[in-house]
This record gives structure tokens, C-alpha cells and sequence, in this order.
């Protein structure tokens, strides 16, 4: 992997030596030093050669994050203990979190090294030694964020859901393969073993024909969100919330440092609803499941809620995925229905529901199974960094979770535009509707464009 990138200071001190008359090494040599005429003690410390059971820095992912907040904090906690990743760097548009991610790494490596920034551009522009990325900002910035990351050749963690409209996640699938760069969207359900066993009973036909799925959506919000916008007031300065960054892409609002603190739920400009909310996660194990990682949904029930709660989609196999809100005791959970039987888990769970005792038999059968037919663990974060290594297809590639988010927001726009609809996953357009075809994508705000 990469070599890491001194410190701006380490790097002027190092240009002034360079350029000066005499040279370090030229005077090391000058004096005899360099020959051994006084030799002193080098003591190079065990991690540095892989001693000890560490990775050597030749081995080691070298990494940093953007926008890592509260959710993002639990996903780099995940990743600090893998031996072979070192996060060196944290790029926020808020100063208190910089400062907090800066904290919690160091105490993780017990020095200072972690460096922070503020601009996105400068952070990408200078740490060119950074192999890949966590990308853990609010939904607003994920597709925007990971494109200009693959650009500058880093691979990228993105947190959900993953793309704001069907166009974003097309162009986070195009960035990917031209760039040759490695994707995981952080649909970490994918790598744990209650949902794995779920789709591995769906797989291997135990449940029979699978007819229904039902994907879990939150239980708060709505569809329909907020176009209006809090009230003003006073911006802070540059250092301590760069506005303009914060709010990227997205139309110019007056500061309210409620957005900053999660406060932007809800809310059209930021958000992609209750929705997408846990339908991202939901939508992709479904799709997993059933084998539709390369298409979306075709067909879209409007429902008369606020929610989406009971609305029915299609997808051209036959097979019915239902948008349900209650059904499960924990979040983000699915349901496989079939002629044989049906499974049902959320999170929580100690293993999942089942129609008959008899299919949690197999449990660790199936679980091993899937683990030796794939080559994938049962670790979201440890996929990725195998993949970085392989430079072979995450578990939560960009097709998968493009096509799952298609399904997201044409279930929105279903709800938004309250009718019936068709979707053409091949064209990637609504059939017979310029209404829904034009919100497939939305105005980016420059220079935050793709």
C-alpha cells in the first residue's frame, strides 16, 4: 500500500533542506558520519517490521474519512482493530468533529499523527498517499463524495443510502469501473449471519417458490418531506462550519445549526425519506435474495399514506416486494414467503423466525456454506479490505446498490406524485411519464456538481 504522506511542516522543513547549499546527507557524508565513523543506536520499533503479529506499513490500507459522525464513528470503530488498515487523516466541514475524530484515533494509536482538514478538494489534492476512504457524511453528500474520492484513485466506504437519485448512483457505477476502483456501501446486513442464513433458505429453495418479500421501512417520518427550510441564523465562522461544504450539492439555505446536528431529516434537500431510510438496507437484501442485484423494481402501487406503508412493487421475475413498517421486533428487518415456508429477522434477533423449526437446523451449515462458496466473512468491513487487496467485487457492490436505490426513489416518487407507475430498470425510466422521468435527478449546485 501506499507510503504515508509527511506533514505539511515535516514537508517545507525537508524542501528548505533540500534547496539549501549544503544538504544533510552531503554533510553526513562531508563528516564522516554517514561512513560509520560515529555510529550511534537505531532502535526501530516491532510494528515497523511486521513483528509481533502487526502488519508492516508496506502491507497496510492506508485510510481516512469524511464527514464521520455519530454513525460514522460506530462504522470506524468496526475498522480501527483490522491489523492491516491505518487511518491517518479525517476531513469534516465541522471543526468539533474533526477534533473528535482526531482524538479517537489517536488514543486508538496512542500518538498525534491524525491529521484534519476541512475542504474536500484540498484533502483529495494533497493526501495522495490515502488508499481508500470512509465516507460517512449525511445522505446529501455520499454519491458526490465517493465520485470525487474514485478520481482521485481512492477506494471508497460509503454509508446509506448511498445516492440521492437514480441518476447520482448511475454515475457512482460509471466512476467505479472507468476509475477500476473498489465500492462498498455500508449495507452491513449483507455480512452478518441471521440475514445471511435468510437469504440462504431463499437460495437453496427450502422455502419453496418464494412469492412475497417484505422490506422493513422506518417507522417515523414520511414520503412527502419538508421543501421549506429552518430560519436563519448567525453563520459561524469558516474554521468552526464551513456552511458552503456542508451543504454541497444541495440548494443554498440559510445557516441553522439544528442541520448540523441531524436536524436535516425530513427534509427534500437532505433526505431520501422514511423510505430510503431503512429501504436502503432492506431493498438491497431483498434484491440479494431474490437475484435482482442488476434491475429494480418494475411496477409501483401507490398507497394512501403518508409512508409508502403496504405499498406493493413488482419485479419482472413475479416475485412481490411489500413496503411494510411493523411485522418485526427490531429494526431493519425482511420477510421471505414462499409455498414451502417463510423466515423472517430483523436486527436483534438471536436467530431468525421461521415458519417450521426445522429450517434453523441447517443454521451454521448454511452460514459456512455461503462463507466457502463466496470467499466472503461475516464482517462488512473485512470484505472490504480483502477486496482493497484483490481489487475483486464487494459484497455491497455499486450495481447492487444502485439498482436497490432505484427502487428506493422510484417508490418515493410512486408516493410524491401519488399514482400508479411503471419503471424500465433496462432504460432506467419511468414508461409514458415526463413528471416521474424528471425527478430521477436533481440540480446539483455548483462548483458541487458531478
Amino acid at each position: 500500500m501506499s507510503k504515508r504522506l509527511p506533514s505539511s511542516s515535516s514537508l517545507t522543513n525537508e524542501a528548505t533542506t533540500t534547496n539549501s547549499k549544503l544538504t544533510r546527507r552531503a554533510f553526513l557524508r562531508r563528516s564522516g558520519l554517514a561512513a560509520g565513523v560515529v555510529a550511534f543506536p537505531t532502535i526501530i520499533p516491532g510494528s515497523a517490521l511486521g513483528l509481533n503479529g502487526t502488519v508492516p506499513p508496506s502491507e497496510r490500507i492506508v485510510f481516512g474519512g469524511l464527514g464521520v459522525g455519530s454513525r460514522g464513528t460506530g462504522v470506524l470503530n468496526w475498522m480501527l482493530p483490522e491489523k492491516d488498515m491505518q487511518f491517518v487523516a479525517i476531513c469534516d466541514a465541522k471543526k468539533s468533529q474533526r477534533e473528535a475524530i482526531k482524538r479517537m484515533v489517536d488514543n486508538r494509536y496512542g500518538n498525534t499523527d491524525c491529521a484534519m482538514y476541512r475542504d474536500i478538494r484540498e484533502f483529495l489534492a494533497i493526501r495522495t498517499d490515502i488508499d481508500a476512504l470512509l465516507i460517512a457524511t449525511g445522505d446529501r453528500w455520499h454519491a458526490l463524495a465517493s465520485i470525487m474520492a474514485m478520481r482521485a484513485g481512492k477506494d471508497v466506504y460509503s454509508e446509506k443510502p448511498s445516492a440521492m437519485t437514480i441518476a447520482e448512483g448511475r454515475a457512482v457505477v460509471e466512476t467505479a469501473k472507468r476509475y477500476g476502483r473498489v465500492y462498498q456501501t455500508g449495507t452491513q446486513r449483507l455480512s452478518e449471519d441471521n440475514f445471511t442464513f435468510a437469504n440462504e433458505l431463499l437460495r437453496t429453495g427450502r422455502l419453496g417458490q418464494v412469492h412475497t418479500v417484505r422490506a422493513h421501512i422506518a417507522p417515523w417520518d414520511a414520503a412527502e418531506m419538508r421543501h421549506d427550510w429552518l430560519p436563519a441564523e448567525p453563520e459561524p465562522s469558516l474554521d468552526e462550519v464551513d456552511w458552503d461544504q456542508w451543504l454541497g450539492p444541495c440548494p443554498w439555505r440559510p445557516y441553522n445549526s439544528a442541520y448540523t446536528r441531524g436536524g436535516w431529516r425530513g427534509h427534500y434537500d437532505f433526505h431520501t425519506s422514511c423510505i430510503g431510510e431503512w429501504g436502503a438496507h432492506t431493498f438491497a437484501q431483498c434484491q440479494v435474495a431474490i437475484g435482482a442485484t442488476d434491475t429494480a423494481a418494475t411496477d409501483y402501487a401507490y398507497v394512501k399514506n403518508e409512508s409508502g406503508d403496504g405499498m406493493e412493487t413488482r419485479f419482472a421475475n413475479g416475485i412481490k416486494m411489500v413496503l411494510q413498517r411493523e411485522g418485526w421486533h427490531g429494526s431493519c428487518g425482511v420477510r421471505y414467503e414462499g409455498t414451502e415456508g417463510w423466515v423472517s429477522v430483523a436486527d436483534g434477533y438471536s436467530k431468525p423466525d421461521v415458519s417450521s423449526p426445522e429450517l434453523l437446523l441447517d443454521f451454521s451449515k448454511l452460514v459456512n456454506d455461503y462463507m466457502a462458496r463466496t470467499q466472503r466473512p461475516m464482517s462488512h468491513v473485512r470484505d472490504y479490505f480483502n477486496c482493497i487487496k484483490t481489487r475483486r467485487q464487494t459484497v455491497a457492490h455499486p450495481e447492487m446498490m444502485h439498482r436497490s436505490m432505484s427502487t428506493v426513489h422510484a417508490a418515493n416518487i410512486c408516493m410524491w406524485l401519488k399514482r400508479d407507475m411503471k419503471y424500465d430498470p433496462a432504460k432506467e425510466e419511468f414508461v409514458n411519464d415526463a413528471d416521474a422521468n424528471r425527478l430521477r435527478s436533481r440540480a446539483m449546485r455548483a462548483p458541487w456538481t458531478i
